[in-house]
């Protein structure tokens, strides 16, 4: 017991002050070797459970974070750097839900041209990624969620997404879904997808979209 609490204590000093999240294989690298992982997290979460602050495990990792009901607390004290427009956020959805999605698929989703700002600002803010590029003529680019995009939203996986019958009632997602589509796992590979070339960048997908855009 006393290896599992003293686990448990070092555990809680790493989480508190770590940038972000913290998997098991980055606090097993920081602790003693051999020392119980699960059994101090199991402790820890007993420790804070009820607290202002509370355990919470987030896009795979863990964290502390402000327990959900005192939340309204922070409302006011929040700042938000950069909110994101209507069209970022209805194209973060589509690509949340239909991942691997190219730009040409966002734009049939949402019946409008997908700016080239839209994505770079997605890009930029790591809430979505280049994935690959799809087995089709002029192999587009492919988009996908990030671990950054499940953090922002407190998400511990894509599973937690709102229900499709929701997104579907608020026109961020196609009304002709397949009857066995599911949703999408970031990580996951397509099998009409290859993946991106070592030499592809954010710069280089900025001057595609450049050169694509100015071909219209």
């Amino acid at each position: 017991m006393t290896d599992k609490l003293e686990t448990a204590r070092e555990i809680e000093a790493l989480l508190f002050a770590a940038a972000g999240p913290l998997t098991d294989a980055d606090l097993a690298s920081r602790l003693p070797e051999g020392a119980d992982v699960a059994g101090g997290l199991e402790e820890l979460a007993s420790r804070y459970a009820g607290r202002g602050v509370v355990l919470a495990q987030i896009a795979g990792g863990w964290r502390f974070q402000t327990a959900e009901d005192l939340a309204w607390l922070m409302t006011e004290e929040r700042e938000e750097p950069r909110r994101l427009s209507k069209a970022a956020q209805e194209t973060l959805a589509i690509i949340a839900y239909h991942q691997p999605v190219t730009r040409a698929e966002i734009e049939a989703v949402r019946g409008v041209q997908a700016s080239r700002g839209t994505l770079d600002v997605l890009l930029e803010l790591h809430l979505v990624r280049m994935r690959g590029r799809r087995r089709t003529p002029g192999r587009p680019v492919t988009y996908g969620t990030t671990d950054a995009f499940l953090e922002h939203y407190g998400l511990a996986g894509l599973g937690d997404l709102p229900g499709m019958s929701e997104m579907k009632a608020a026109g961020l997602l196609s009304l002709d879904l397949p009857p066995d589509f599911a949703v999408p796992d970031p990580n996951a590979a397509s099998p009409d997808e290859d993946p991106l070339d070592p030499t592809d960048s954010p710069e280089f997908h900025v001057d595609f979209l450049a050169d694509d855009e100015a071909g219209r």
